[in-house]
């Protein structure tokens, strides 16, 4: 390329070419969003998409694709089946681009119906971008040219979370408690796989998996796990089974430190409350105290009355404004080549979309939930008076996991 007659910009924190007149320029780039919107986990899915259209806003005010990107929402009741449906309901319409990450189940089947799709009608490629389904399958033995994830995997986030916990002398019984889908189970396995190696003197006291969704009062679950002597717990719930988990060890008055993927995704704040105070870790890509994160917190708030947690949203519809500037062209082949690789300057520093296997490499988190002690520079998470305070941050090289992705490319 180059870079003589175009200059380097930025939107969002994403470094890309401008000043070029494309032949997309005036496109408006209509991106299917499909993610629960009604069931036990609309509150997640309502918050999901309201987090799209407000990025997509954002984007659009600077985009140096020249194109417009709409959001297209479809409720997929958090169902694999569901998603097929509205998958199809939404190629019909023309739709090129998909994200979700509600469900790993629901991801594994949409990668499977668009390879489908884009070998039996090539000229009308759909592309998919992973916002939050984690199972490491999806980029390994799962993996596909059409699917790129933006969220850390479930192996690469226990990397950083028992590197953490390696150094927590406290750490001495852990139980481990999930949902009974394909994220669940791979939490505890890479948490005990991870924990072996790093600290082999932990005692795993108790495992247990629940239906996703189904349960309403966790105190039967908590009883166990008071009954284990567990000094802290590892789970990988997310959305209600997280807060009614929370919940139920709060009446018990569980004495745990509770090791979470999801503590902070909208609505368990407010159910982890100030009894909690200390109690609950998150390992994730960012936090909203990271300054970049705050000013996006602020204003999405202002607008929307909820608080900004999908973070991995900012990383998304950048990189797709990035690609299709790189790529000069809106076509989703040529979309997906040029997000091959592609370096993207975020909150967190820079991150990439590794070629092998389509999965960013980015920094991940460990915070605490603390009182709040600086209103000005600390966020209120969902008014609570209580925050996520950093104690550690894992860069890529640490967090990142290998990959044994054996990827098919178009016209290879």
């Amino acid at each position: 390329m180059n870079f003589t007659k175009h200059v380097l910009g930025t939107v969002c924190g994403v470094m890309v070419m401008t000043g070029a007149a494309w032949a997309q320029k005036g496109e408006t780039v209509k991106i299917a969003w499909i993610d629960p919107l009604s069931g036990p986990f609309a509150n997640i899915g309502q918050n999901s998409l309201k987090t799209f259209q407000f990025m997509a806003e954002k984007v659009n005010a600077n985009n140096p694709a020249g194109v417009k990107f709409e959001i297209v929402s479809f409720d997929n009741k958090a169902s694999p089946q569901e998603s097929l449906t509205v998958l199809k309901a939404a190629i019909d319409q023309g739709i090129r681009f998909v994200t979700q990450g509600n469900g790993s189940g629901a991801a594994g089947a949409i990668i499977d119906a668009i390879n489908k799709h884009n070998e039996r009608n090539p000229g009308k490629e759909v592309v998919f971008f992973n916002n939050a389904a984690v199972d490491p399958d999806l980029t390994n033995s799962k993996c596909s040219f059409w699917h790129f994830r933006f969220d850390a995997d479930t192996s690469m986030k226990m990397e950083a979370l028992t590197s953490y916990m390696k150094d927590e002398k406290n750490i001495k019984k852990v139980y481990i408690i999930g949902q009974n889908y394909a994220h669940g189970h791979q939490v505890a396995k890479f948490f005990k796989d991870a924990i072996a190696r790093k600290r082999p003197d932990v005692q795993i006291v108790g495992e247990d998996l629940h239906p996703i969704g189904q349960v309403k009062d966790f105190a039967p679950y908590i009883a166990k796990i008071k009954a284990s002597g567990a000094d802290s717990v590892v789970t990988g719930n997310w959305g209600t089974d997280l807060s009614l988990l929370i919940k139920a060890a709060k009446d018990a008055g569980l004495d745990a430190n509770f090791y979470t993927y999801y503590g902070g995704a909208n609505g368990t704040p407010s159910a982890i409350g100030p009894t909690m105070d200390g109690k609950v870790k998150f390992v994730y890509v960012g936090h909203s105290n990271i300054p970049e994160v705050f000013k996006r917190a602020t204003e999405y708030h202002a607008k929307f009355k909820d608080d900004l947690s999908l973070l991995t949203t900012m990383h998304v519809l950048p990189a797709l404004a990035g690609g299709i500037a790189k790529a000069k062209s809106t076509d989703p082949v040529k979309v997906a080549f040029a997000m091959e690789g592609l370096t993207v300057k975020s909150f967190s520093g820079d991150v990439t979309i590794r070629a092998a296997d389509h999965q960013l490499q980015q920094p991940l988190y460990i915070a605490t939930w603390k009182k709040l002690s600086d209103p000005k520079k600390q966020w209120n998470a969902e008014g609570t008076g209580y925050t996520w305070v950093q104690d550690r941050v894992f860069e890529p090289y640490v967090s990142s996991t290998p990959t044994s992705c054996q990827m098919k490319r178009p016209g290879a």
